[in-house]
């Protein structure tokens, strides 16, 4: 099952559990694009749950799709990807590593206040404690 909703002007939330047919693939894909027409600046908060592979029917739509989905890729600059499957955490910041327009950070499922601080951009990213003065002698 896919779920999107528009809780603000300049956010997207996605909720993916299990695995989606070709139908619920073309219904989420038609809401994806109706809810991400006038946003710029965007923000996307996707939470992966209970993943299961899509139907070969479900990536055909998507591969299908792909010439009207790649513009959006423009329309949002930060993406929180929450996930308890860390292959999903790996892959979704490669995937950001290879789209330098759109800044991908991973969290568990579990992180949705780090999540929402850092699509908002409260939370420094791989910010630490900083470092005391080191200077050599």
């Amino acid at each position: 099952m896919l779920n999107v909703s528009k809780p603000s002007a300049d956010r997207v939330d996605i909720n993916l559990s299990g695995a989606l047919d070709a139908d619920e693939m073309s219904a989420a894909l038609d809401a994806i694009l109706e809810v991400s027409k006038d946003i710029t600046h965007g923000k996307l908060f996707y939470r992966i749950s209970d993943f299961a592979m899509p139907t070969l029917g479900a990536m055909a739509i998507e591969f299908q799709r792909m010439p009207q989905l790649l513009p959006l890729i423009k329309t949002f600059d930060r993406c929180a990807v929450l996930s308890d499957t860390a292959w999903i955490r790996t892959a979704s910041e490669l995937e950001g590593a290879l789209i330098p327009s759109l800044k991908i950070k991973s969290f568990a499922l579990s992180d949705v206040a780090a999540a929402e601080a850092w699509l908002d951009g409260d939370a420094q990213p791989d910010s630490k404690e900083p470092e005391e003065d080191n200077f050599p002698v």
